[in-house]
């Protein structure tokens, strides 16, 4: 790291994480976020729908939506709560429900959608699987928006590294970092929206599983690739073989991918 580096290091933008402050009530870029990949994802699954030979009616992508926003907010703050601070919040269990703070892990708001996705399909009998690939085509948008927010909030940022678009993060030290939350952005929310999405479009998707497949592979190996460039969470640091939490999260969403994925080429067209 050479001087020269630090100081052509970019500043990090001074964007405030409130968007706006009413008396107690604050609007968060982080909070907008979800809101937007909801509502999108939300839209989109309308427009399916709408689809000739859909599974799925309009009325019931509407009320999948309060499924999904409970899902993700729910499951999401407990598996950060139980993947990544355990110890923390046994000791302070009230502060579990204290989600302004911060503090929501993807592989828990995933967990927390799976768990809704089966009920409601079961409630409603719907196809799980073919919920399930319409979930993995609109999922990438929430992610990108997420990985947006993370970097407006100068969290989740990247390690030191001299590369000429380092940036140097207001909580990261003096030291220019990795912005990996855009990594992050860019491969778990575009490059991965236009692969499935892609793939929905071609002949394959009429596989139940394949899209669902797809997408838990192309998260974890997005996931996986640049969590070397993302700075560890400082209270767990290097786990298992010099892996990180996320590393490690991302390996069962691999062995299930893969498997739904070879599944699709024993089941009948």
């Amino acid at each position: 790291m050479t001087y020269l580096t630090q100081f052509l290091a970019l500043s990090f933008p001074d964007i405030d994480p409130v968007i706006v402050q009413l008396g107690p009530f604050a609007i968060r870029w982080y909070a907008l976020a979800y809101i937007s990949g909801l509502v999108i994802g939300w839209r989109i699954m309308i427009r399916f729908a709408k689809m000739p030979g859909s599974f799925i009616s309009p009325q019931q992508a509407d009320d999948f939506l309060v499924w999904a926003t409970l899902g993700i907010i729910l499951g999401g703050r407990l598996g950060y709560t139980l993947f990544y601070k355990p110890l923390y919040y046994l000791s302070n269990p009230l502060e579990i429900f204290m989600v302004w703070q911060g503090g929501m892990s993807f592989h828990g708001g995933f967990l927390g959608v799976v768990f809704a996705a089966y009920f409601f399909a079961r409630k409603r009998g719907i196809p799980t699987l073919a919920l399930a690939d319409m979930l993995a085509v609109v999922a990438p948008i929430g992610l990108f928006f997420g990985r947006i927010a993370n970097f407006i909030n100068g969290e989740l940022y990247g390690r030191v590294t001299d590369v000429s678009w380092a940036v140097i993060f207001p909580t990261g030290g003096p030291l220019p970092r990795h912005p990996s939350q855009l990594y992050e952005a860019a491969l778990e929310g575009l490059v991965l929206f236009l692969v499935v999405y892609g793939l929905r479009k071609s002949n394959l998707s009429q596989k139940p599983g394949l899209l669902t497949g797809t997408f838990l592979v192309g998260y974890a190996a997005a996931r996986g690739f640049v969590e070397m460039f993302r700075q560890p969470d400082a209270h767990l640091g290097f786990l298992i073989g010099g892996m990180t939490m996320g590393q490690l999260l991302s390996i069962p969403m691999i062995v299930i991918g893969l498997y739904l994925i070879f599944r699709t080429k024993t089941a009948p067209a």
